[in-house]
């Protein structure tokens, strides 16, 4: 009983596939186990239309990365693509598309928790988009692991009305994961994630991840993307950064 249980809760969406069938996500954040259940799995993606958007590239800041502008010469306006997307707090690792992952990790040291640190933000100010906040944290601690996501997005009826939803995982499950990204496609506005987070496959080493994650991400609008295991049993990080510009700095 025990297999044919596992075997049903394999039946979820390709990532690979999920990824590929939509030209502009945005920005992307994937939390889940391993398959082997051996390691708790984060990505986080960006994605950009515009030359200033593409200008960017991660770079590793501590145990976290940070968004860096790569050739100085051509960056026109860096409100709102300039940021810190990862850090870590003890034993979380927080993950935003913006500045609110400062937010959240000054709340948590004010003992606010994830939801009530995320209460100060509201969606991006970039109209005609509005574009979501989206934001996860992944927990590991003691062999065991939870995750949250959360999307702030402004009402389809109105602009001016915030909506809030916060996704909480307390036992997830080995092979999968959940994904959360800025846009259901592209458009002019922009259109945003609607429903639940996607229920996707998670499989192989971070190298295999991260390729996975990496090739079928559009290759006209990638620009970034952030991966990283957490071995539950010890907490040891292991990160890979891949950028589509050149490391190098101008």
């Amino acid at each position: 009983m025990g297999s044919l249980q596992y075997t049903c809760r394999m039946k979820n969406t390709s990532l690979a596939e999920m990824l590929t069938q939509n030209e502009y996500p945005g920005r992307g954040i994937v939390l889940g186990i391993s398959d082997d259940g051996k390691y708790a799995v984060i990505a986080y993606f960006i994605m950009g239309r515009s030359e200033n958007s593409r200008n960017r590239i991660f770079v590793a800041d501590g145990d976290g990365i940070r968004v860096q502008v790569f050739d100085k010469s051509k960056m026109t306006d860096e409100r709102l693509i300039i940021y810190t997307p990862v850090r870590t707090l003890g034993t979380a690792t927080i993950v935003t598309n913006g500045d609110h992952t400062d937010t959240v990790y000054d709340g948590m040291c004010r003992q606010l928790t994830f939801e009530q640190s995320l209460e100060a933000c509201t969606f991006e100010p970039d109209a005609p988009h509005f574009t979501p906040r989206i934001s996860g944290i992944m927990r590991v601690a003691g062999g065991l692991c939870n995750y949250a996501l959360s999307i702030i997005k402004s009402d389809p009826a109105s602009s001016d009305a915030c909506n809030r939803f916060t996704f909480a995982y307390e036992s997830p499950v080995r092979a999968q994961g959940r994904c959360i990204h800025t846009y259901t496609g592209n458009g002019s506005p922009l259109p945003s994630f609607e429903g639940e987070p996607v229920l996707v496959d998670i499989c192989g080493n971070i190298d295999s991840f991260t390729n996975l994650v990496w090739e079928n991400l559009n290759s006209e609008n990638k620009i970034s993307l952030f991966t990283r295991f957490i071995a539950l049993d010890t907490g040891a990080m292991q990160s890979r950064i891949v950028n589509k510009n050149d490391t190098a700095m101008i």
